[in-house]
């Protein structure tokens, strides 16, 4: 598995971690009662970072154990991971636009917080989901 490719896989696994974790203990806080009265933003900050730490921890292991079995290959980068890595934040950004758009409805309606936190949140969330399926598709059936 190439360098960048490794990176991707570990980004994704770490979103979903970090996505994963961050519903389970907001659902935890509100015990049934109504999301809106959770303290969120102390959990969604340390999810955010958690999930950038557990990432690049992954990607650091990953890539040692990766370099102890294939030495010759270890942090190199060609054309095509480039052109992978552009089209696939490409991708992912129209989603990061589209939770935007949807935060800026969501203040015109003034909608609490905890609903307009969480749209961005989950957009950057979707943003690198769908930014990293699309970086594995292209490297494992080639860009068109």
């Amino acid at each position: 598995m190439a360098y960048e490719e490794r990176n991707v896989w570990a980004g994704l696994i770490g979103t979903v971690v970090a996505m994963s974790v961050y519903i389970v203990l907001v659902l935890q806080q509100a015990g049934g009662g109504p999301l809106t009265d959770v303290e969120w933003w102390p959990i969604m900050l340390w999810t955010i970072g958690g999930g950038i730490v557990g990432t690049i921890l992954l990607s650091i292991v990953w890539g040692v154990i990766d370099g102890a079995r294939y030495p010759g290959g270890v942090g190199k980068s060609d054309q095509r991971d480039r052109d992978i890595a552009h089209m696939s934040g490409r991708v992912g950004q129209s989603f990061t636009v589209l939770a935007g758009l949807g935060v800026i409805v969501l203040c015109a309606l003034e909608v609490a917080w905890f609903w307009i936190a969480n749209t961005m949140f989950f957009g950057f969330a979707l943003s690198s989901l769908i930014g990293g399926v699309a970086s594995v598709i292209a490297y494992r059936r080639g860009l068109v």
